[in-house]
Parts: structure tokens; sequence; C-alpha cells
């Protein structure tokens, strides 16, 4: 059974200031405790304000590590890249910000060397934030020829290359993701969404849960840490 606590919020500022908010106190807590802080951030349009507001927090940047959740195989400067998005608001706090992908063209190749770069980091991450697109997607676990693979792959495997089928029109390009596995490694995890038909499709899928045809729902069944949803109708 899926332990989920959802946060809901009336206007977008409440959402960004709760997620970074949450955000801090992780890096923080992970400070405090370990000397150190992992975060693994998920890309796209919902989450940019929050780091943005994070990063302007008085915090130890220079031990904490970022990780992309999910990358597309783009150059850093592309618009479509994650980690350049992180890169740009991170990097001039101090932080260290490790690219999962590159422009490589051989998606399983890129998968091979996202791992081999994930196995360097202390692990597990203290913070895995998803988000989830409107068809069920999380990270880039997509329906596929590389949906199984993502979802089953062992558990001494934190990234792997996919090829959505069919390719998202608004980013059509194969890409590098955390495997399921990986993401439930976590310390904490947590997802940010907005929206009223986006709620009603995470809710299917954790009602659903292991039977779900939507990927989120298939990754978070096996979750054993208590998930945080953060939520605003705007």
């Amino acid at each position: 059974m899926i332990e989920a606590e959802w946060w809901e919020y009336d206007a977008r500022d409440e959402f960004v200031d709760a997620v970074a908010g949450d955000i801090g106190f992780i890096i923080e807590s992970a400070l405090e405790a370990r000397k150190d802080c992992l975060l693994a951030l998920s890309g796209g349009k919902t989450p940019v304000a929050a780091y943005e507001k994070l990063a302007k927090q008085k915090l130890d940047w220079k031990k904490v590590t970022i990780i992309p959740v999910d990358d597309r195989l783009v150059k850093v400067d592309d618009p479509a890249s994650n980690v350049g998005m992180l890169a740009k608001i991170f990097l001039p706090r101090g932080a260290r910000v490790v690219p999962l992908g590159a422009d490589n063209k051989d998606y399983r190749q890129a998968g091979a060397a996202a791992d081999a770069r994930l196995q360097d980091l202390p692990w597990p991450p203290d913070l895995v934030l998803l988000g989830m697109g409107e068809d069920g997607h999380t990270a880039s676990i997509f329906p596929g020829p590389d949906f199984d693979a993502a979802l089953d792959a062992p558990k001494a495997r934190r990234a792997i290359g996919v090829m959505p089928d069919p390719l998202p029109k608004d980013a059509p390009f194969p890409r590098v993701t955390m495997t399921k596995s990986a993401i439930l490694s976590a310390r904490a995890l947590m997802i940010a969404l907005t929206g009223q038909k986006k709620r009603e499709i995470l809710e299917r899928a954790i009602e659903e849960g292991p039977g779900s045809r939507l990927p989120i729902g298939r990754v978070l069944a096996e979750a054993e840490q208590a998930i945080d949803i953060h939520w605003s109708a705007e």
C-alpha cells in the first residue's frame, strides 16, 4: 500500500515556497547528519521557480551534489537540457551539478555512461523529486521498447538509456533516466505537480498500484518510504 501525504495549495506562490522549503530542510538535515547531500531533481517547467527560490537559501552549497532524475540527449546549452537548467540555477551557488547524459546518438551507450557516473556518487540520494506528465510518465520512464528495462533493472543499476515510443512532440529526444530501483532507493521521495488533470491521473495511478498501466503507478507501487506530494491547483 502506497503511503502518500498530499500537501495542497490554492496559490502557485504557496506551492513554490513549500517545495523550496522542504528541499532546503532535507539539505540541512543531510549536511548535519553526513556532511554532504545528494539531490536528484526533475526537470520540466513546474519546479523551476521552486529551485530558484531554493538557491537563494543560505546553505553550504559546496557540500551539495545535484543530478537530474532524467535528461534528454541534447547539448547542455540546449533549452531542453535538464542538467543545463539545474547548472544555471545552482552552479553559481557553489553546488556540484553532475550530468546524466550528453548529446550521444547511441542512447544505450549513453545510459551505460550515465550509470557509471552515478556509481561514483555517494548513494543513496537524500531526495528524489519527481514530476509527472499528463500521460502518467515520471522521470523518463515512458511506454516504449525500454519501459520494462527501466522498471525491472537490477537494484545495482542506477541509470539506463531509453527511447520513448512515440517520442513526445514537445521534446522528441532519446533519454537517459534513473531506474525505478534507483528512484526508490532515495531516503526521501517527493512529487511536485500542478493542475486538476494531473492530480486525477496521479490519484488513479496510486489507487491502481502495481497493476497500473501508468508508469508513475508502477514506480510508486513498490515505494517503502512515505511520499510527500505537493500539488497546486494553479
